[in-house]
């Protein structure tokens, strides 16, 4: 699938992904150093779908865990499952390799796919901040605001605007008609650096118009919180307790999203400077970015182990096997 050119006596031989005219060149590293980057992804990968599967089955399996936050958390590591299921092996063999050798519609549909499950993660940390938000600043109002009902209208809209915002993109010809100037500077032939990053300035407004929003009600949320504890905890130990645990939910929230935006804030930059600047990001450094941005898909189950104690016991009935109970999924695992 790959050439080598010879320049002249004494010249490293040069690779190419393809041989044809135009092909991008290929970055050939020592075969330590390819197995070292295939097993390191491979361990990523692993986290990501195993520990984001165990949200997946806990919130589902257990029905304490059956709450408006619980399903909108459910529905986030879903999408990071399927990430790491679905994009993230090819992305991997990308990184590796250099070249993408998997044709045009594999291509397509990995850029959708691996813009999708991103927009949606965003979109679903986002509404998690809205429902945090209710919690803290309307507890009255809570139970009856934002219900079970509520919740689905979220998580269905968090999966609905993504995918036609992406498939309107990456499946019609609306960017290669408007933007036809830009067509000729596109990457050589086997670049892994896909079409829709050309265009990286479409995909800004939509990863950082959520994020003012989140940081605006975090800051609310810990505002409002801390006043409350002060109130609370003078005249009423019961309504104290409750508003303990929304507080640390919140906290817990918050420590994903603060990592979550760190870990994008550099790869969707760049492809807004890629987008101005005719893709000048090196290689190596654009693959540096977009797994940092990979690894926050990994993280979430992360916090929740050190965060949530109903995790950690979730954790222990599966690990020790009493899972198979028939009276494990009635388990009230925020029972101290």
């Amino acid at each position: 699938m790959s050439t080598v050119l010879n320049h002249g006596a004494g010249e490293h031989p040069l690779t190419f992904c393809y041989q044809v005219n135009g092909s991008c060149p290929r970055i050939v590293h020592p075969l330590g150093i390819r197995l070292t980057i295939y097993l390191a992804c491979a361990a990523g990968i692993i986290i990501t779908v195993l520990g984001n599967l165990f949200v997946v089955f806990t919130v589902s399996y257990f029905k304490a865990l059956h709450t408006p936050t619980n399903f909108l958390l459910l529905s986030l590591a879903l999408a990071d499952m399927l990430l790491g299921l679905l994009v993230l092996p090819l992305s991997t063999i990308c990184s590796v390799e250099s070249c993408w050798f998997f044709g045009d519609f594999l291509r397509r549909l990995h850029t959708y796919l691996d813009t999708l499950f991103c927009l949606v993660s965003t979109f679903h940390l986002c509404f998690i901040s809205i429902d945090r938000h209710c919690a803290i600043c309307e507890p009255l109002l809570y139970p009856s605001k934002f219900t079970v009902r509520v919740a689905l209208r979220y998580i269905l809209a968090g999966w609905g605007m993504p995918a036609a915002y992406t498939a309107f993109f990456v499946y019609t010809d609306v960017v290669e008609r408007g933007l036809s100037q830009w067509l000729e500077e596109m990457p050589c032939v086997g670049s892994c650096q896909q079409l829709f990053n050309k265009f990286g300035w479409l995909n800004f407004p939509v990863f950082f118009f959520p994020c003012p929003v989140m940081i605006s009600l975090y800051v609310k949320i810990f505002v409002v919180a801390a006043r409350q504890a002060q109130q609370i905890s003078a005249f009423n130990k019961s309504l104290a307790g409750a508003a303990k645990h929304e507080r640390k939910a919140a906290k817990t929230l918050g420590i994903a999203v603060s990592i979550y935006l760190l870990c994008w804030l550099p790869f969707t930059i760049d492809t807004l400077v890629d987008s101005l600047l005719n893709l000048i990001t090196p290689p190596l450094v654009f693959g540096i970015f977009i797994w940092l941005a990979y690894f926050s898909s990994a993280c979430n189950p992360i916090i929740y182990v050190f965060s949530y104690q109903w995790f950690r016991k979730a954790l222990k009935l599966i690990l020790s096997q009493e899972i198979f109970s028939p009276r494990t999924p009635t388990i009230d695992l925020y029972r101290e």
